[in-house]
């Protein structure tokens, strides 16, 4: 049995919401009146969205990568758009100085405790329907899901409980670095998946490996958008490659889950996608 945990029907279109719009609280009653964030997609678009809720002013740093139409979605949010750098890793340090000025804060898409904390909050859903699955998956980027859910596992008693952590080729970055039993930089995103594009993956991430058991797998980007496409098809929702990544891993019954009876995937969902780029996605990946 397969059980959706149904992220892409939050208000921004992901996950991102829960923790950032969390984070994004917490700074503004600290005192922050501008909010920054660097984002090709949907940690700027749950920023310029928690912002305009909380009266905030926004800035959302995005790589050249970034879609036209995602820009737009960011800017209907009352928010600035700024563009700097080919890769978010560009964003992240010009945002980063810009978060200096007084009176800002710094949201970063993936790496703070209190965005884990509040992604977190999604397996005490789950914990509410007593059906406890024999695994969870999901998809890592920076490895902001990652930490929360791990964090809401342990909160809720289900340290048993194992995840299977899922990547797309050219983005791996987690997956690196568990292998190579340090944080590992890859020289660039070569992956349709960009929304799973942190060259760098978060320590805590890493780090979780050592205290809960934590499967990293990888799969192609064709496995990855042909699973978007197949799930397009099941429900009528259009998700990122980023989240077809987890999918894939149910739709093609990949080897981790031999054995497994009821497994939970996380469809972290994506605003940066629309019809004719997954039909783009799927042209380019053959």
């Amino acid at each position: 049995m397969v059980l959706l945990k149904m992220e892409a029907l939050q208000p921004t279109g992901s996950f991102k919401i829960r923790g950032i719009g969390y984070a994004c609280q917490a700074r503004h009653e600290a005192g922050a009146t501008r909010l920054v964030c660097s984002s090709g997609g949907n940690a700027g678009y749950a920023v310029a969205y928690s912002g305009r809720v909380l009266g905030a002013e926004v800035i959302v740093v995005v790589p050249e990568t970034t879609p036209v139409f995602m820009r737009e979605t960011i800017r209907r949010e009352n928010a600035t758009v700024i563009e700097h750098g080919k890769s978010w890793d560009d964003a992240h340090a010009y945002a980063s100085e810009l978060s200096k000025q007084a009176g800002t804060a710094y949201i970063h898409p993936f790496d703070d405790p209190l965005i884990w904390r509040g992604h977190a909050s999604m397996i005490e859903e789950i914990a509410g329907i007593r059906l406890k699955p024999d695994a969870i998956v999901l998809s890592v980027g920076g490895g902001g899901l990652l930490c929360g859910v791990l964090e809401g596992l342990h909160q809720v008693g289900w340290t048993d409980l194992p995840v299977i952590a899922v990547e797309t080729e050219g983005a791996a970055s987690f997956s690196a670095a568990v292998t190579a039993g340090h944080l590992v930089t890859l020289d660039e995103i070569a992956s349709v998946a960009t929304s799973l594009g942190a060259r760098t993956v978060a320590e805590e991430a890493l780090a979780w490996t050592h205290r809960h058991a934590i499967q990293p797998w990888t799969v192609s980007d064709r496995a990855a958008v042909e699973a978007c496409l197949r799930f397009a098809d099941d429900h009528r929702i259009l998700v990122e490659p980023a989240c077809g990544a987890a999918l894939s891993v149910i739709y093609d019954r990949m080897e981790p889950l031999k054995n497994l009876k009821t497994v939970m995937v996380i469809v972290c969902g994506g605003a940066g996608v629309n019809l004719s780029l997954l039909r783009a996605w799927h042209k380019q990946v053959g």
